[in-house]
């Protein structure tokens, strides 16, 4: 008996794994319960009428049947198998451990692979090294010339080798739950954001949708597309987003713009699912509309995400062209709003095995997705890759714990760099899938938390609900974000008016934005490495216009910027503030052109208006030097109007010094808000 003990725990076994008896649902075994067996029998028999037809998709429609059966009988080793196999093939994969381990316990033989099941739950749990003992005790069995299920399970192997590895340098997160306001006791997942992370949309399961009827799949709600909003640095109380977005099967929020105006649904009714796009206008979404043949094709597109100038779009498909899987591509959308030829991103970022959840930073080169392949410790977990000189780097792990052995999908960060969010079943929540709130923290030096225990997230037992002052925040990504109200400068109305976004030095339009009409919100996201012009225009009132240069280096802050529009009307002042001149000269430079553009489109479409340009300069130097320099810099700008066509009778220039300061010229900033050139209408 000794040595058998002996055995037993060299291999690292537990005596419980042979102390139970596997029970069959026999009248033998249950001589005074023939009603309740017969049941539990017809039970069982239902849940196998599903479960042969072999469709993983609806594995979930068995579990109520199998759960039944075994509340009457507990220790039958096939139901317990099957229930852990259904588990494995949900969202909720940490509940198949005590099935499949049970199983095993009842019968070693179950199952031809329930050592390779054994590994799995014990993956699942970042027992990497028993894990590994598991999935090579099934490797043993299996013949050398199944060469496509020695794949399967060496990659099973390498997962857990590789989560030994990462394991050695957890990353430094807090993760917290989003809490109830916004997670149920239904699933809730794949969250979207803006920019600044004052909206989230996400899918959930819950009840209160716009189809009261259960899904025939797995008997619970449809998903439905929910929102909250950040009010107060909280979140508000979710709602439906309702009608015309929802419709009456699954509908999953896949992408939204980082201004929050537009939005990628996923509509599980069409065939494999389709992607569709509605745009906000005002306080309404329109009603879904195809994103087209480029992007849906006959395979699944289950997730997408824009560029920041919404020029680009990048998708997830398993259409037939692809590299193995579901697969990155991204369509170009041209100068009609049309979405280009789909473009496989290449080998670099796609493997052999699915990638999915795409989310495109708001710096413009900066993407993280998911992936069953590259470097990863078990089902999806989430990469980063940048655009180099037009090439993406090889994909880096996140690390643990923001990765786990269960799916890690739809994680998507804010533009500050610092919050992320994604979701999990692996972590404890209010049921089924939650939502996650993930603080990223910077690596200058260890913060003082509470306790040793709470100075890392271990992959093992991460970080949850931490509430510890003092840590500190790591830096954002090389950009800026721009954003405010756009308003009546009389009245203070709320205006839906344009927002165009230069390259000064190239003289191009980057892109093309919309403030609310409902609320004047506007914003615009900034990549480092840019001289930006930015432009607000609106039929009847003077535009006005912000400069930013964003050097290649900086640090991520955001810009705050309320914009009142002047109406075209006599004794209306407005800056120029993306005109340049050479350092103490009143040589206009390059850089200056989409602006005299614009002023020049206003003078054409209003050709009875007459203006003065006005030119200003801080208080350093001589009162008559800056007088000269300011007259001759506004001469400048008369001229090259004149050259453009625009009637001498039309132009007034002058000079007006240091006289008129609009700012303090006791810093930096105060002395260059002072150098301006204005334009006023003298008459109409």
């Amino acid at each position: 008996m000794k040595k058998v003990i002996y055995i037993l725990a060299f291999l690292g076994l537990p005596l419980s794994y042979f102390a139970q008896v596997n029970v069959e649902f026999e009248k033998k075994n249950f001589p005074d319960r023939k009603d309740q067996l017969k049941e539990a029998i017809n039970q069982f028999k239902e849940g196998n009428a599903i479960f042969d037809e072999g469709d993983k998709r609806f594995l979930l429609a068995a579990l109520p049947h199998y759960l039944e059966a075994q509340t009457f009988n507990p220790n039958n080793d096939l139901l317990n198998f099957r229930i852990g196999y259904c588990y494995l093939n949900s969202h909720d994969q940490g509940r198949a451990t005590e099935y499949i381990t049970k199983a095993y316990q009842l019968n070693p033989a179950v199952d031809k692979k329930i050592r390779f099941y054994l590994g799995n739950v014990i993956q699942l749990k970042s027992e990497w090294t028993k894990a590994i003992t598991e999935y090579e005790a099934y490797k043993a069995t299996v013949s050398s010339k199944d060469a496509a299920e020695l794949k399967i399970v060496n990659r099973r192997i390498e997962e857990c080798r590789n989560g030994i590895e990462l394991s050695k340098t957890p990353i430094r997160v807090f993760i917290d739950n989003v809490g109830q306001d916004i997670n149920g006791t239904f699933g809730d997942y794949s969250p979207v954001i803006t920019a600044d992370e004052s909206i989230m949309m996400f899918t959930s399961r819950r009840p209160g949708g716009v189809n009261p009827a259960l899904s025939v799949e797995d008997n619970l709600p449809h998903e439905d597309i929910w929102v909250s909003t950040k009010v107060n640095k909280k979140w508000t109380t979710a709602r439906n987003i309702g009608l015309p977005v929802n419709l009456e099967l699954h509908n999953s929020a896949i992408c939204l713009s980082p201004d929050g105006n537009k939005l990628i649904t996923y509509d599980g009714s069409k065939q494999n699912g389709d992607l569709f796009i509605s745009e906000l206008h005002g306080a309404l979404w329109t009603k879904p509309e195809t994103l087209g043949k480029a992007i849906n094709s006959d395979g699944h597109e289950p997730s997408a995400s824009f560029s920041y100038d919404g020029k680009v779009l990048y998708f997830v498909s398993d259409r037939k062209e692809g590299l193995g899987g579901h697969d990155i591509y991204y369509s170009v959308i041209n100068e009609k709003g049309k979405f280009e030829k789909a473009v496989n991103i290449g080998p670099t970022l796609n493997t052999e095995y699915d990638e999915d959840g795409v989310y495109m930073m708001p710096d413009g080169k900066t993407m993280y997705f998911s992936s069953k392949g590259h470097m990863g410790i078990g089902g999806y977990d989430i990469f980063k890759t940048t655009l180099e000189n037009g090439v993406w780097t090889k994909p880096v792990n996140v690390g643990i714990p923001i990765n786990t052995p269960d799916d890690d999908v739809f994680y998507v960060l804010a533009a500050n760099g610092r919050h992320a969010y994604y979701s999990s079943s692996s972590m404890k929540g209010y049921g089924g899938q939650d939502i996650f709130k993930i603080t990223i923290l910077g690596p200058e030096k260890q913060p003082l938390l509470n306790t040793e225990d709470q100075l890392l997230a271990m992959a093992a037992n991460p970080i949850s609900n931490l509430k510890t002052e003092g840590a500190i925040e790591s830096k954002g990504p090389k950009m800026a974000l721009l954003k405010g109200v756009i308003t009546d400068a009389k009245t203070n109305a709320v205006l839906e008016a344009a927002i165009e976004l230069f390259d000064n030095e190239k003289n191009i339009l980057l892109a093309t934005f919309k403030s609310n009409s409902s609320t004047g919100r506007y914003l615009v996201t900034l990549p480092a490495g840019r001289n930006y012009g930015i432009a607000v225009k609106k039929d009847g009132y003077l535009f006005h216009s912000e400069n930013f240069i964003i050097d290649q280096n900086a640090d991520y802050i955001e810009y705050n910027k309320d914009v009142a529009l002047k109406k075209i009307e006599v004794g209306s002042v407005i800056v120029l503030r993306n005109i340049f001149f050479d350092f103490d000269k009143a040589t206009i430079r390059p850089e200056s052109a989409s602006e005299l553009d614009r002023l020049i489109k206003l003078l054409n479409e209003n050709p009875t208006i007459k203006i003065e340009l006005g030119s200003h300069t801080d208080s350093k130097g001589s009162d008559d030097y800056n007088m000269k320099l300011s007259d001759n810099r506004s001469r400048s700008v008369v001229d090259y109007l004149i050259t453009k066509g625009i009637g001498a009778d039309r132009l007034t220039a002058k000079g007006y010094g240091e006289t008129k300061p609009i700012d303090t010229n006791d810093t930096d900033e105060g002395r260059q808000n002072n150098r301006r050139t204005e334009f006023k209408i003298m008459s109409k």
